[in-house]
């Protein structure tokens, strides 16, 4: 039960009853640190003689993604203060020159924590705590440096102590969801078994080798040169920063929603080879790809003309400093305007586009920028405004059809979709609507007959987005019941192979072994995961000899990537898959009790691990998992049908019946359920009238 607010306030006031944290004081200097890497030099090095660069770097949020917590990083109210609100309280204050908050542990106890490092700087910063176990936590009490204050990252109320979302669960840890991208040569050195962390970093920010690579050679053979010579030093490692296309997947890195398949990435390597990015999934982009949840940059450009014409990230942005290279319109226009550059892209027209008769408003005013229009913008960590970058034309006709939001009723929130389309037409006239991938992939999710048809050919359309292709083939497989396009085996984009490849391990056998074994060699590695994976069943002896290899080292990798993210629940969720395909129960047992020891609320693992028990006889132990996951599922409905279903088996048929009801009431459009609970409610009429 948490405490007063009243009472609360009386503990912070008497700030020197309360011991700092000894698990917080014990683990401060076993936590993630620098460490020496055989390739890398200081960063330093590298801003001595790249004085330019640097100077640009410096101004970068790059090089303030993590800071130790010092007088000048620090930009939040230490003073003393104290933030309440929705379930949390925090009082942030200093003793001497270290600074510390004292709130909730895990336990929900009250205790301070010690500041080790500030995250982020702008539009705000958040400050991070030490744990036992190596692991830094992100506080979910954030500064705002616009406004000057501290806020919730969830203004709706807190999560409670013990949960997986409160600042010291899983899903707010630094080593697991944050380290990498805020450092360089991130080491994340977790101890599965032990569930600990060994984390170390060369920078503790985004510095120079984060991009370019290890630069020792470099920097030896800079410092080798005689003065007055023409030599030229060693290229630094990473050499794929200037064709457009590898650049993005060079940001991808970060700046995507992504898979790691690698303990540790290295700079200037294939993307695929490392991580294998989503695809606009329902839960994380509206139907016609535009972003809902926080996906960064890359799949959103990945969808856009621009992406396609070979722009690169450098083209709108300064390489070193991040910022645009121009402001206001002027930045589109250098590239869109009434003489643009056809030799390096051909299908530009010549249209000044900076007037009201293109965007018809008030110059100046809301609606008359570019990116109003044509990268709006949506919130994350509440204060945090991120422009769409599929930098895609107003489509508010398809809000009429499919439900998705249009940028023109952003600003004109108190009109109809159909106004919008109405004025869009008045102002530029009528213009052809061919069908939207938006309207193929809102027809599947709503379930409209015919939807895997028009999936399938929209996963083989070479006018499509690679990335629109992939999330048709990624639907397709969700349906279950059309076989995967054979031209997408062979699709030029890596991405979209991975997919087709992970679609079809969900098919039959004898399309897989028909299909799959050619990927095997692939030349990225996450389409050779997917490939063994979708063969993981059928054993080296279904194969050519000359496969055999290939499958057991796809295998391996796949095993690798799992264990690259064992701190992840769902990775743990994949190697219990794989040992119950190669007969394992016990190692696959294994996997799910850690999968649900670090998520309890992972459904998924709850509802594996009872299978797995219920078919080996474990009926009452799988009944006990069921049970426990029930009150802190966020809809139970399914762990009351695998309860139903369990109770069925155990021929316990009014129990079944009311865990059935149960289900049935929590999932109402569900067939199974229905079907489950039609039979067992007959067979109960039936003995009754008996």
């Amino acid at each position: 039960m948490s405490l007063p607010a009243f009472v609360i306030g009386l503990l912070l006031a008497w700030q020197f009853l309360l011991p700092v944290s000894a698990a917080a004081a014990s683990e401060a200097d076993a936590g993630p640190r620098a460490a020496s890497r055989p390739d890398h030099v200081a960063d330093s090095e590298c801003l001595a003689c790249h004085e330019e660069q640097a100077r640009l770097w410096q101004t970068s949020k790059h090089s303030r993604a993590m800071q130790p917590a010092t007088a000048d990083s620090v930009l939040g109210d230490f003073g003393g203060v104290r933030f309440s609100s929705g379930g949390e309280s925090v009082h942030f204050f200093k003793r001497g020159e270290r600074y510390f908050v004292a709130t909730q542990d895990s336990g929900g106890a009250l205790a301070e924590f010690p500041v080790t490092h500030t995250f982020g700087v702008h539009p705000l910063q958040q400050v991070l705590l030490p744990l036992p176990g190596g692991r830094l936590q992100a506080l979910s009490v954030a500064w705002d440096t616009r406004r000057g204050q501290w806020f919730s990252l969830y203004p709706g109320g807190g999560f409670e102590p013990g949960s997986t979302l409160h600042w010291t669960g899983r899903y707010q840890n630094w080593n697991l969801m944050c380290g990498e991208c805020h450092t360089t040569a991130y080491r994340k050195g977790y101890d599965d078994e032990a569930d600990r962390y060994a984390t170390t970093w060369a920078e503790h920010n985004v510095g120079c080798q984060a991009c370019h690579g290890g630069g020792r050679a470099h920097a030896e053979s800079a410092r080798s040169q005689a003065p007055g010579g023409d030599g030229r030093p060693t290229l630094t490692a990473n050499r794929r920063l200037g064709a457009a296309h590898q650049q993005v997947d060079q940001c991808a890195a970060c700046h995507a929603r992504r898979t790691r398949l690698v303990e540790e990435a290295a700079p200037g390597l294939e993307l695929l080879d490392q991580f294998m990015p989503d695809n606009l999934r329902a839960e994380l982009y509206h139907a016609d790809g535009q972003q809902l949840d926080e996906v960064f940059e890359y799949g959103s450009y990945r969808q856009s003309r621009m992406y396609a014409a070979g722009v690169a990230c450098t083209d709108c942005h300064e390489i070193h400093s991040g910022r645009p290279r121009a402001e206001g319109n002027a930045l589109c226009t250098a590239c869109h305007n009434s003489s643009p550059d056809r030799v390096r892209f051909p299908g530009l027209k010549a249209v000044d586009y900076d007037s009201d008769a293109h965007h018809f408003h008030s110059p100046g005013k809301a609606g008359s920028e570019c990116v109003d229009c044509h990268m709006p913008s949506r919130n994350y960590m509440v204060v945090h405004g991120r422009r769409d970058h599929a930098i895609r034309v107003p489509r508010p006709d398809l809000t009429a059809r499919i439900g998705v939001p249009n940028a023109c009723q952003d600003c004109h929130g108190e009109r109809s979709a159909e106004w919008a389309a109405a004025a869009i037409e008045r102002h530029l006239g009528a213009r052809p609507r061919e069908v939207h991938y938006g309207e193929v992939l809102a027809a599947f999710r709503a379930g409209a007959p015919g939807a895997s048809d028009r999936l399938a050919a929209l996963a083989t359309d070479p006018a499509q987005p690679a990335i629109v292709r992939a999330t048709a083939l990624e639907s397709l497989a969700q349906a279950g019941s059309h076989a995967v396009p054979p031209a997408s085996l062979q699709d030029p984009d890596p991405v979209v192979r991975a997919t087709a490849a992970a679609a079809l391990g969900t098919r039959p056998l004898d399309e897989r072994r028909a299909h799959l074994p050619a990927l095997l060699s692939d030349p990225q590695r996450a389409v050779r995961i997917a490939a063994a994976r979708g063969l993981a069943d059928v054993g080296e002896t279904g194969l050519e000899p000359a496969r055999r290899p290939l499958l057991g080292a796809g295998l391996d990798d796949f095993v690798a990537a799992q264990a690259a993210m064992a701190d992840m629940p769902s990775a743990q969720l994949n190697l219990a898959s794989l040992a119950l395909v190669r007969q394992d129960p016990a190692r696959a047992e294994r996997h799910y009790r850690r999968a649900l020891q670090r998520d309890p609320a992972l459904q998924a693992g709850r509802l594996g691990l009872a299978t797995l028990l219920a078919g080996t006889q474990r009926e009452a132990e799988a009944e006990q998992v069921l049970r426990a996951g029930l009150a802190s599922a966020g809809n139970a409905g399914e762990l009351h049908f695998a309860l139903g279903l369990l109770a069925g088996q155990r021929q316990r048929w009014e129990e079944a019946a009311r865990e059935l009801r149960a289900a049935a009431a929590l999932l109402p459009h569900n067939a199974r359920v229905r079907r489950n609970l039609d039979a067992v409610e007959a067979y109960l009429a039936q003995r009754q009238r008996r």
